[in-house]
C-alpha cells in the first residue's frame, strides 16, 4: 500500500482527523444549544471545511442506538459506509473511514459497499473494523455477542474473506468456522487494486494480534497523565508489526477546545463537562457497564468523570496551547489524532487559520 491511498500516506508527519461527527452531539455528552446536530448539510459543510483546510481524514463512530437523556446522546446517527460515500463525493483529498461492526454486515455486501465508496472517492475510503461492544445494539439486530476471543475469530474470517474478494479474479470458496461462502466473485476491485487502509482499536492481547496481522493503523486511547504508557504502546506496536514484516502506525483520539485565549477555552471546557453535560445519558452509559449507585460506592465521582473520560485526550487552550499539545502527542511516536469538537462547523475555521500554520512551522505538517 502506498501513495494511492491519498491522505493516510501523504507528506504530513502528523495526521489530523475529525472523530464522531456522524452522531448527534459528536462525542461530547452535552446539552448546549450549539451542540452538534449531525444533520447532512452540517456534515457536508464540515467535510468541505476540513478538506479545503488541509485535514487528512474523518473517522465516524459505528452507533445504532442513543443513550437517552434530554438530548438522547448519539441517538441520531448516519450509517458510516453510506455516510462516507456521500462525503467522498463532495470532497477532493480527505480520507473518510467507515466504522463497521463486522458481525452486523455480511462480508460480501460489506466488501461491495466499501469498493463502491472507494471508487467514489478514487482511493480515499478507509475501514475502521469493530468486532463487538454494545449489547443493546446487538440485541436490536437479534444477535448475541460472542465470547471475546471468538469475536476476533469471526473478525479474522470476515476481513480475510473480504481481502480475497478485493484481490482474487477467479471464483473461490471460503469455508471456515463462522463463514461458509461458495463460488464467491466480486467486481470491481478497490481503486487502483489497493486494499483500503484498515484501522482497529484493541486493548486485549488477542485484539492486538489481530491488528498486527490485518491493519495499517492501530487506534489507542490515553490520558494526559499517561504519556509514558502511550510511548510504550507505540514502541511495542512497532516491534510486533515489524516482526511480521509489516509497518503499523499508531493513532489516538481526543477532544479540542480552541479559543483565542487559554482562559476562554478552559472556561468553555469546564462548562460543557459539568453544568452543560447530559447526566441522564451519562447514567445510561454507566448502567451499560454495570456501574450503578447500588453497586458503586464512589458512583457520584465516577459519574462526574464520564464527560472527561469519554472524549479521550483533552486539548484545551489558545492556538499556541493546542499546537503544543499536538506536538507532545506527535513526539511520543503517535502518527495522528482523530478529535471531536462540540460543533465541528463553527470551531473548524480557527483551527485551520491558526493551529495548522503553527503545526507546519513545527515541522509536523508539509
Amino acid at each position: 500500500m502506498g501513495a494511492g491511498r491519498y491522505q493516510m500516506y501523504n507528506q504530513n508527519g502528523f495526521k489530523l482527523g475529525l472523530f464522531g461527527a456522524n452522531c448527534s452531539s459528536g462525542r461530547a455528552i452535552n446539552k448546549l444549544p450549539e451542540r452538534w446536530s449531525a444533520d447532512w448539510q452540517s456534515c457536508k459543510k464540515m467535510a468541505q471545511l476540513a478538506d479545503e483546510g488541509g485535514f487528512d481524514f474523518i473517522l465516524p463512530i459505528g452507533r445504532w442506538k442513543g443513550y437517552g437523556g434530554p438530548t438522547n446522546f448519539q441517538g441520531t446517527t448516519y450509517e458510516t459506509v453510506t455516510w462516507a460515500t456521500g462525503l467522498l463525493a463532495v470532497t477532493q483529498k480527505l480520507t473518510v473511514f467507515g466504522t463497521v461492526h463486522a458481525p452486523m454486515f455480511n462480508p460480501l455486501v460489506a466488501a461491495k459497499q466499501m469498493v463502491t465508496a472507494d471508487h467514489v472517492g478514487e482511493g480515499r475510503f478507509a475501514l475502521n473494523i469493530v468486532v463487538g461492544w454494545n449489547d443493546p445494539e446487538f440485541q436490536m439486530f437479534g444477535q448475541q455477542q460472542r465470547e471475546h476471543a471468538d469475536r476476533y475469530g469471526y473478525g479474522e474470517e470476515w476481513i480475510s474473506a473480504m481481502k480475497q474478494m478485493w484481490s482474487r479474479k477467479e471464483p473461490f470458496d471460503f469455508d471456515s468456522n463462522f463463514l461458509h461462502l461458495h463460488n464467491v466473485v466480486s467486481e470491481p476491485k478497490p481503486w487502483n487494486g489497493e486494499t483500503p487502509f484498515i484501522m482497529n482499536a484493541a486493548a486485549s492481547d488477542v485484539g492486538r494480534a489481530f491488528a498486527m496481522r490485518h491493519c495499517n493503523g492501530f487506534f489507542t486511547s490515553f490520558r494526559e497523565f499517561d504519556v509514558g504508557r502511550a510511548t510504550e504502546i507505540v514502541k511495542q506496536v512497532k516491534v510486533d508489526s515489524r516482526a511480521l514484516g509489516r509497518e503499523i502506525d499508531v493513532y489516538t483520539q481526543g477532544h479540542v477546545v480552541c479559543r483565542p485565549t487559554r482562559k476562554e477555552a478552559q472556561e468553555y471546557f469546564d462548562y460543557f463537562t459539568t453544568e452543560g453535560a447530559d447526566f441522564e445519558a451519562i447514567e445510561e452509559i454507566l448502567r451499560l457497564k454495570d456501574i450503578t449507585r447500588a453497586n458503586t460506592p464512589d458512583y457520584e465521582e465516577r459519574r462526574k468523570k464520564v464527560p472527561l473520560m469519554n472524549i479521550g485526550y483533552p486539548i484545551i487552550g489558545s492556538p499556541d496551547d493546542v499546537a503544543e499539545k499536538l506536538g507532545r502527542i506527535h513526539n511520543i511516536g503517535i502518527s495522528g489524532i482523530a478529535f471531536s469538537l462540540v460543533n465541528y462547523v463553527t470551531e473548524l475555521p480557527l483551527l485551520v487559520e491558526e493551529v495548522l500554520p503553527r503545526l507546519k512551522a513545527m515541522g509536523m505538517r508539509a
